[in-house]
């Protein structure tokens, strides 16, 4: 049985640990929060207000899970490394070049099991998809399509109104949401990427679009039945469940919780009249050792869903949409479609289409084991990743293409 310490036990801890405990594989016997109720969800672990607690102490469990906020990991990751524990880290694994070079280093040199939670790297589409190329069915692979649909109803939760708004809180939009994506493409390929062109911005969620007579909160709005990012629309249906993006908004999920979350809370402004300042689109042009290519795009404006990835091949080509590959074979020219279909859906809600459940067995098979063989992304693979991004967003920024180190 693998004892666990959940520092940061937000949605992504909880979630996290929830999986874990109920594998049967594992147990919490610390966790470390400065929120009370979110201590409390881990009845039978001893509670911490500051992951500094109980870092002071000896080695309290075989595994830290460290999903506190962005900005606030470098310390902890550091530090738990220094101790011996082995450590899962959400992703991005800190928000700048420097702090994740000193993750990366005080890895390395614990020795111990760490693994970034590049969840996407876990999921049975993605299992199925890199089989299929990694056993040649495509030949080599030339160029990728790949987008992300963010979704317009969790650009307005997480990036307009909630924590990832605003670049000097938390951290560029790419790098917050995207580093999975960028990290992917790097697994499927193999291949490092070398060159980076970036565009993009904030287009929509805007003072200068606010529709005229829309008030400061939805619930005072009289346009908002009109309007596609109500806040009502978006959270009033969820009452009475616990489960992601409602208990974020409160602990309180009743219809009476959630309406005076949105009286008061951040959840529930116009997204005309929020503070934030990340992108709602970007495209992203890649160019990977030995000439291939990829063209990504970030955008809110879809329905919430699986990505959806084209990649050419010389010897045929893959259609993929997070649930189904259809492979093409220029030889026969027959297709073969190929169901991968998930037990849940793209979101935090459904597991990120069983990334999260497959990145937690692999932890802790690894931990219980020794065996680091399970976790499929090496520390200097998730740098790699993560220097993407800003490569990526100093592209975007400064209107040149960057290119990476070797």
């Amino acid at each position: 049985m693998v004892t666990l310490a959940v520092v940061g036990a937000g949605s992504r801890g909880t979630g996290y640990a929830r999986h874990a405990v109920e594998s049967g594989r594992a147990r919490v016997v610390a966790v470390a929060d400065p929120d009370a109720s979110r201590r409390a969800r881990f009845a039978d672990a001893a509670p911490y207000q500051d992951w500094r607690e109980l870092a002071a102490l000896d080695r309290q469990a075989d595994a830290v899970i460290i999903a506190t906020q962005d900005r606030d990991h470098v310390e902890p990751a550091v530090r738990f490394a220094e101790l011996g524990y082995d450590i899962l880290l959400e992703k991005p694994m800190a928000v700048s070049e420097d702090d994740c070079r000193r993750i990366v280093a005080a890895a390395e040199r614990s020795g111990s099991i760490f693994a970034v939670c590049h969840v996407l790297r876990y999921t049975p589409y993605t299992r199925a998809l890199k089989a299929l190329l990694d056993a040649g069915r495509i030949g080599e692979i030339v160029s990728i399509q790949h987008l992300e649909p963010v979704g317009w109803w969790h650009q307005a939760h997480s990036y307009v109104r909630g924590n990832w708004r605003r670049t000097d809180e938390s951290t560029f939009m790419l790098l917050a949401k995207s580093c999975h994506d960028l990290d992917w493409l790097v697994h499927l390929t193999g291949r490092q990427v070398t060159r980076v062109s970036s565009f993009g911005g904030l287009k929509h969620f805007r003072a200068e679009n606010r529709p005229e007579g829309a008030a400061d909160r939805c619930l005072d709005c009289a346009v908002e039945p009109d309007c596609p990012y109500s806040a009502k629309r978006v959270y009033l249906p969820l009452a009475g469940q616990e489960r992601w993006p409602v208990t974020v908004l409160t602990d309180d999920v009743t219809e009476q919780g959630i309406v005076a979350a949105l009286r008061t809370g951040p959840y529930g402004r116009c997204v005309y009249a929020c503070d934030n300042d990340v992108v709602d689109h970007q495209v992203v042009n890649m160019e990977f050792e030995g000439g291939a290519t990829a063209a990504f795009t970030m955008t809110a404006f879809t329905p919430a869903g699986h990505r959806q990835t084209r990649i050419f091949g010389t010897r045929g080509s893959i259609d993929g949409d997070g649930d189904r590959l259809t492979v093409h074979d220029f030889v026969t020219g027959r297709a073969q479609t190929i169901d991968t279909r998930p037990t849940g859906d793209a979101t935090a809600a459904g597991g990120h289409g069983g990334g999260d459940e497959g990145l937690i067995e692999a932890f802790l098979t690894a931990v219980s084991s020794g065996d680091r063989t399970p976790i499929l992304s090496s520390p200097a693979d998730s740098l790699h990743s993560h220097l993407i991004a800003w490569a990526a967003e100093r592209s975007r920024l400064e209107g040149e293409t960057v290119t990476l180190a070797g």
